[in-house]
């Protein structure tokens, strides 16, 4: 075969390949799901409300269906709305939608560990190992359980020595449940007036809100871009390595006192497990773990809980018939001699009812964390290719007219039956389908 007959036949298998390769490529374009048109550069950017995103969200999904595509910049991101949807994505289609979405916010310092932004073999164990030292420590000597009883009784004289006046209740619930969480990690609480214990808090609320705003979305979006350029995204980093300096204080500090045969908390179980992964090179197990790992946890808990309570006395404000009936219940089933407990739950629906009818109207997390679908998807009819960012938009299930009538309102009757028993509702999704660690901390501590 001559040299011209040879290139003449590489030219045309290459031709056929490449041409292969775009109309695959443009039979998947067209299986994407319906969108807005995105721009240049910046995609769907300008069409988002960034005020009121998740009800931006949902008026997109009349026109687009309850999955629609949109673009961060160039991401390619799904967004699913309504209860079947998502819990179609979450729940039956759990393996494929189960990845979990970059935040380079967190990233630059969490580097992809932890619970909240790991993944795969990784996510399993490190999920799988919090969940059982979690359970754990709460059948322990002093059980999560006790701690909280203790807590609320120290938020209780912080209330008194306020002696009836007007006063912000906002610090106080964020020492109430860091301290809880606290205890479980670290091995101690803290005092309410104690120096440390505040700025940690501030500089975890500061953090939160860095990340939660336009200068953090567009650090996510545009990373490449945004790190070269000044603006208060970059005060995100500091906060985190902040935070990660004063883990790894804690973790000194119990590795000073170990006993690997008697745990005293979620630092010591992780370092007694790290210790017996040593001579794998491959573990998930590690310092950087550990230290994202109890970051997620502390960050969930806290964060989510106290603002859960914070909105909970508001709403109660707005509704003083609500308010005294459920005085009415918690003086019927508990004496004031009676420290509450969780055996307390099943005597008090009405209580239950108001728990998760705040939950639902409050809309802590109006579009979850990111997900990732971790392999190419057919979902109800369109094509989703490996590594596409996906949102679950909470904020729709928690909306659904369809799971709760005159969603709008707040009605904690909508979670009792005919009998004023407490009955569950499958779209009750406050912060996601899937159980993380961190979050198992709020419902115990809202009771």
């Amino acid at each position: 075969m001559d040299v011209a007959v040879a290139q003449t036949l590489f030219l045309v298998v290459s031709l056929s390949c490449l041409m292969i390769f775009i109309r695959k490529r443009m039979y998947q374009r067209d299986k994407l799901p319906p969108g807005p048109t995105p721009l240049p550069f910046i995609g769907n950017l300008l069409q988002i409300e960034t005020n009121g995103t998740g009800k931006a969200l949902m008026k997109m999904s009349e026109k687009y269906g309850p999955v629609f595509r949109l673009y961060f910049g160039s991401q390619l991101t799904v967004v699913v709305c309504g209860y079947e949807a998502v819990k179609e994505a979450l729940v039956d289609q759990g393996e494929a939608f189960g990845g979990r979405g970059s935040m380079e916010t967190l990233n630059q310092v969490l580097q992809g560990f932890g619970i909240t932004f790991s993944n795969g073999e990784n996510w399993r164990q490190t999920r799988q190992f919090s969940l059982l030292t979690m359970k754990n420590l709460g059948m322990a000597k002093k059980g999560i359980e006790e701690r909280i009883q203790e807590e609320a009784q120290f938020l209780v004289e912080e209330f008194r020595k306020t002696k009836q006046l007007p006063f912000d209740p906002t610090t106080f619930f964020s020492q109430l449940t860091a301290n809880v969480i606290c205890s479980i990690i670290f091995g101690n609480r803290f005092e309410y007036d104690d120096k440390e214990f505040h700025g940690l808090l501030q500089m975890m609320n500061e953090c939160f809100c860095l990340v939660s705003s336009i200068w953090g979305q567009l650090h996510n979006i545009f990373t490449s871009i945004m790190k070269y350029i000044p603006g208060p995204h970059h005060r995100i980093r500091q906060c985190l390595e902040s935070h990660e300096d004063y883990i790894l204080k804690k973790v000194k500090q119990n590795q000073e006192s170990l006993d690997p045969n008697n745990p005293r908390n979620f630092i010591d179980s992780f370092l007694i497990k790290i210790d017996q992964e040593k001579q794998n090179p491959s573990s998930y197990f590690h310092m950087k773990s550990l230290t994202a790992t109890v970051f997620s946890i502390f960050f969930a808990g806290t964060e989510t809980t106290s603002t859960t309570l914070r909105y909970g006395f508001l709403i109660l404000l707005k509704y003083p018939e609500i308010e005294e009936k459920l005085h009415e219940e918690i003086d019927r089933v508990i004496s004031r001699e009676h420290i509450p407990c969780l055996e307390d739950r099943s005597k008090m629906p009405y209580t239950n009812a108001v728990i998760h009818e705040i939950q639902r109207f409050t809309d802590l997390l109006p579009m979850s964390g990111p997900h990732e679908v971790t392999k190419d998807t057919q979902f109800r009819g369109y094509f989703i290719p490996k590594g596409t960012q996906v949102i679950p938009l909470l904020h729709s299930v928690l909306r659904d007219p369809t799971r709760f009538s005159d969603p709008e309102s707040f009605n904690p009757g909508r979670f009792l039956d005919e009998k004023g028993n407490f009955k569950k509702n499958d779209a009750f999704m406050p912060f996601s389908a899937a159980k993380v660690p961190g979050m198992r901390l709020q419902k115990p501590n809202m009771i």
